[in-house]
C-alpha cells in the first residue's frame, strides 16, 4: 500500500482491478477545500489513458513489477520476440503490449515489465530516444530557413516522422519515442 505522497511517474497501481501506470501527476492545494492529486493513468493491458483524481493522503494498492533488460530479435505472426540479456530466455509479446512498435529495429534494447507475483510480462518500454536512419525524404529548398518548418520523412523501421528541412536521405537522426518528435542529427 502507498499513499498519494508516494506517487511518481512509472509507479504501477492496482486500480479498478487492473494494472495502471502513472504517466503524469500533480499535487493541487486549492485555496478552499482539501488537497488532491490529479493523475493520468495508462492501462497496461489496453494502453488506454484515463484521468483520475485522488484525495490527498488516500491509500492506493501498488503492484510489484520488475524491469528486465531484453533485446528485440524479430517479429513473426505471434508477435514480437525478445531475448533476456542475462539468461538468454526468449519472450514473445503481442503487438498490443509493445507501444511505439514502429520505432523498434532489430537488436534494439528494451525494458520489459514483469508482474513480480505471477511472472507475466506486462509491457515493453523503449528507451526515451532511438537512433534511426532516414530512408526517404523530399529534398529541402536551399535558403528556406526563415521559419522552423518541418517535412515528412520515413525512417528505416517504416515510421513517418516530421523532421527539419535540412535533414536529407541516409542521415542518422535521434527520435523521441514518447511523441515521435525529431530530437537531433547524429554524427
Amino acid at each position: 500500500m502507498a499513499t498519494t505522497a508516494d506517487f511518481r511517474n512509472g509507479l504501477v497501481l492496482n486500480y479498478n482491478n487492473e494494472l495502471h501506470v502513472i504517466t503524469e501527476f500533480q499535487h493541487v492545494k486549492p485555496g478552499k477545500g482539501p488537497a488532491f492529486v490529479r493523475t493520468k493513468l495508462r492501462n497496461i493491458k489496453t494502453g488506454r489513458m484515463i484521468d483520475n483524481t485522488f484525495n490527498a493522503g488516500v491509500k492506493v494498492e501498488t503492484a510489484r513489477v520488475e524491469q528486465r533488460p531484453h533485446q528485440f530479435l524479430y517479429k513473426d505472426e505471434y508477435g514480437f520476440n525478445f531475448m533476456n540479456k542475462e539468461d538468454f530466455e526468449q519472450v514473445t509479446l503481442p503487438e498490443a503490449m509493445v507501444p511505439f512498435a514502429d520505432l523498434l529495429k532489430d537488436g534494439q534494447e528494451v525494458t520489459i515489465l514483469f508482474h513480480a507475483e505471477t511472472e507475466l510480462p506486462l509491457t515493453a518500454e523503449l528507451p526515451t530516444t532511438v537512433e534511426l536512419v532516414v530512408t526517404y525524404t523530399e529534398p529541402g529548398l536551399r535558403g528556406d530557413t526563415a521559419t522552423n518548418t518541418l517535412k515528412p520523412a520515413t525512417v528505416e523501421t517504416g515510421a513517418r516522422i516530421q523532421v527539419p528541412l535540412f535533414i536529407s536521405q541516409d542521415e542518422k537522426i535521434r527520435v523521441d519515442t514518447r511523441d515521435y518528435s525529431y530530437v537531433e542529427r547524429v554524427k
